[in-house]
């Protein structure tokens, strides 16, 4: 667990813009029909957390990174770039060796201070990852158009050590491209001539077919849910009156779920998702006749029939959406609820996802309902940990939220810690109204109580 931090300050120097070290292409670049959807413009920050190492001892890890993210950047050009928006919202990127915005600082700090850190939040993050002054547009979206689309900020720490904090537009990558990118700095800061893994563009690969098939697959995501009038507490309790609180799924609990569940077969992720779905809908205490949902992000990634090669470094996921009401989710036990989630999950498919980009196109480009929605991110592949910039393994690598999007509790990440024996575990961290966490609390106890049979 994080340990509160002391008083500290943090001295950044003048931010700098930060170009690719040598020359590249100057041309204009469509993005898919997913990567400028609106619920992927905003940017998504991610933190990695280093202790000293007396072998690097003269060397500034400041410096280190910064040429490395210059080298980086002539391969993954488009990152260097700024966005503009075309006729129907459609983004395209401006490469013309523009920059990413780059800042080093100092903090007062060293690595122990952060304690056994396992998973978000990150203390004190705000601190540790540069941000921008351009606010946010008319409904709170964050803007994405005509600024830098990486921002980077590496904190000295006073034992050494230090913290590699950045923001990228989710416009251009999900998850694992994101970590393809910094890992790729990371190889670079080691003394590698070239990424091992080249990037790839191929956002014609997602693009909105002619003629459109929108209708296709359901899309369910898209459309309002059915119930009474009641609003959601999620969307309407003030994030001061919500708290947040990881809950660890270890081997104990894993077992008594998987005998819960008996004789069905299921991943640990189908597992763990069905049982927060299920007790998070008992807490908020949605009427019987509500209907709720739980929205998977499901990578498309390796799976059959995906002609997407390796290096592609944009988004390759949709939100895909499992429903029934609350009445029926909490009675019909939690077999019921795997067997909804693995349904939702193993829809999502090349075809699927080019659906989705026609739907896109078709619409104007929509947001997603999230009225009494769950959304879950398995985030625990990712690769966060793999970024080794030349000080070793991080002591913590990953997001620095619990979940996105400006509605705290929302979304939610699924991760991989320790739990207090040591054990691996999947870690939840759940956000909810102060008077709904302890029903959750007892929910998630009473399913992952042994001896069920």
């Amino acid at each position: 667990m994080a340990s509160p931090l002391p008083a500290f300050v943090v001295r950044r120097a003048t931010p700098e813009l930060v170009v690719p070290s040598a020359p590249t292409p100057h041309e204009a670049k469509p993005l898919s029909d997913i990567d400028d959807a609106a619920v992927m413009r905003f940017y998504s920050a991610g933190v990695h957390l280093y202790r000293g190492d007396v072998s690097k001892e003269g060397q500034d890890p400041a410096r280190v990174i910064r040429e490395a993210l210059a080298k980086a950047l002539v391969p993954y050009y488009p990152l260097a770039g700024r966005l503009r928006e075309e006729a129907g919202r459609k983004l395209v990127v401006e490469c013309y060796a523009q920059g990413v915005l780059f800042v080093e600082a100092d903090a007062d700090l060293t690595a122990d201070d952060f304690g056994d850190i396992g998973y978000p939040p990150f203390p004190c993050y705000e601190q540790f990852v540069l941000e921008d002054t351009a606010g946010t547009e008319d409904g709170g979206a964050e803007p994405v158009v005509d600024r830098p689309l990486f921002y980077v900020q590496v904190t000295r720490l006073k034992c050494g050590g230090f913290i590699f904090g950045h923001r990228v537009c989710h416009c251009m990558v999900d998850a694992p491209g994101c970590v393809q990118f910094v890992r790729a700095i990371a190889e670079l800061a080691r003394g590698a001539d070239a990424p091992s893994v080249p990037p790839v563009w191929g956002r014609e690969m997602l693009m909105a077919r002619q003629p459109q098939q929108p209708s296709s697959y359901p899309h369910l995501e898209f459309q309002e849910p059915a119930g009474g009038p009641e609003p959601d507490r999620m969307l309407t309790t003030p994030p001061g009156d919500k708290v947040c609180v990881p809950f660890l799924f270890g081997p104990r609990e894993i077992a008594a779920l998987r005998q819960r569940v008996a004789p069905l077969t299921c991943s640990r992720f189908e597992l763990v998702a069905a049982c927060v779905w299920q007790s998070r809908t008992a807490a908020l205490g949605y009427a019987a006749d509500d209907e709720v949902r739980l929205s998977l992000i499901v990578n498309v990634r390796g799976r059959p029939g995906t002609p997407l090669p390796a290096g592609f470094y944009g988004n390759a996921f949709a939100y895909s959406a499992a429903a029934t009401t609350a009445g029926e989710l909490c009675s019909e036990g939690l077999g019921h609820a795997v067997e909804l989630v693995k349904k939702a999950k193993s829809a999502v498919t090349y075809e699927h996802l080019l659906s989705l980009a026609d739907l896109m196109v078709a619409t104007g480009r929509p947001l997603f309902a999230v009225s009494r929605t769950c959304i879950l991110s398995d985030v625990s592949h990712a690769g966060f940990k793999s970024v080794d910039v030349g000080w070793g393994e991080a002591v913590y690598a990953g997001p620095v939220k619990t979940g996105e999007g400006p509605i705290p509790g929302l979304s939610t990440y699924f991760l991989r810690s320790t739990n207090g024996k040591g054990e691996e575990a999947t870690v939840v961290p759940v956000c909810l109204p102060k008077d709904a966490m302890d029903k959750f609390r007892l929910e998630v106890q009473a399913l992952t109580a042994g001896d069920q049979l």
